[in-house]
């Protein structure tokens, strides 16, 4: 199988497939310290792979004192589960996405905000400008931070034609219900969404209970989505963010020198995955494309899709990140 199909680890952490796994046991205490990190990843994927070099590379330039212990496919559960097994130690950091870091950090969905950033560079820019308050923010919530992911253009997909935002109002668009923001995006529209897990999406649009979606291209392939879809926005409203968390209670004990290899190795896995993010996002697009999806120009009614995403993006403020804060981001995604 190709590697788009398994590159995304964000297209499986949104859909949330799997069911919770059983605890797992860390270390001895007079041991390296372990990091038990869940993902739902599966091994083979290329995002897989990332993390078996970025847990080399770890042990190797700690000399052993520490290592990364990884458990792929789902085996811990779901993004919800990953956050509830950590801050009960059942493990130590994990890989998450935008709906996993809003449960952290709710204001983090921000980033996310209709409209606001839908380009690679404006979001690299805005989250470089305030890397600090994130980070911040998570060890607020008692967590570090260890570096950003990202997880391709997120656009609507539906089994009906669509053109402007009033034509979502007849059809059954699926929320995602730990999400707030596109189901506020949605309730500005006027559309009634359908709040169940994404596990029951598939079901869903095979009995027409649901007939359009949010999501990225390589998810839509990777999870087979598409196969119940007709057609696919050319624009995108908002990018999948994700990024990998660790407790800071374990992150403390490591030695200052081991938080930085902690921290820079972190780094360079994750610039290794966008690289393939990127790339297999634009494949999996093209790919739709050709399996007969139609694409749909939404630049004649573009001034109609603005007016809903801002006035979604003020309604949001205040309820799930601030006005200030959104004013910030909002004039340094303009910088881009």
């Amino acid at each position: 199988m190709s590697s788009w199909k398994h590159s995304l680890v964000v297209a499986l952490a949104t859909a949330a497939l799997f069911l919770p796994g059983s605890p797992v046991s860390n270390a001895a205490a007079d041991g390296p310290i372990v990091i038990r990190y869940a993902s739902l990843a599966p091994p083979s994927s290329a995002f897989g792979k990332v993390l078996k070099a970025w847990g080399r590379t770890f042990k190797k330039e700690t000399e052993g004192r520490a290592e990364l212990r990884f458990y792929t496919g789902g085996s811990q559960g779901d993004e919800r589960d990953f956050i509830r097994k950590i801050r009960a130690g059942q493990i130590d950091a994990a890989g998450i996405t935008t709906t996993g870091m809003g449960m952290v950090v709710r204001p983090i969905l921000v980033l996310t905000a209709p409209g606001l950033i839908t380009e690679m560079e404006q979001l690299r820019h805005v989250r470089t400008e305030l890397r600090g308050r994130f980070e911040e923010m998570f060890r607020d919530a008692g967590f570090e931070l260890l570096t950003w992911g990202d997880g391709g253009k997120n656009r609507l997909f539906s089994a009906n034609p669509f053109a402007r935002p009033s034509d979502l109002k007849s059809g059954r668009p699926w929320a995602w219900k730990d999400d707030p923001v596109f189901a506020g995006y949605l309730g500005v529209i006027g559309a009634n969404p359908v709040r169940v897990g994404a596990n029951e999406v598939y079901g869903g649009l095979q009995t027409r209970m649901i007939d359009t979606v949010p999501s990225s291209c390589i998810m839509a392939v990777a999870i087979q989505w598409y196969t119940k879809l007709n057609y696919m926005a050319k624009q995108n409203f908002n990018i999948l963010i994700g990024g990998s968390i660790v407790k800071k209670e374990l992150f403390d004990q490591l030695t200052p020198g081991d938080q930085k290899i902690l921290l820079d190795t972190a780094e360079r896995g994750a610039r290794a995955s966008d690289k393939i993010v990127l790339r297999d996002d634009a494949r999996a697009y093209a790919t739709l494309v050709d399996r007969g999806l139609t694409e749909v120009d939404l630049t004649p009614y573009q001034a109609e899709w603005d007016a809903i995403a801002q006035k979604a993006r003020e309604q949001l403020a205040g309820r799930v990140y601030s006005k200030s804060l959104l004013n910030q981001v909002t004039k340094l995604a303009t910088e881009k």
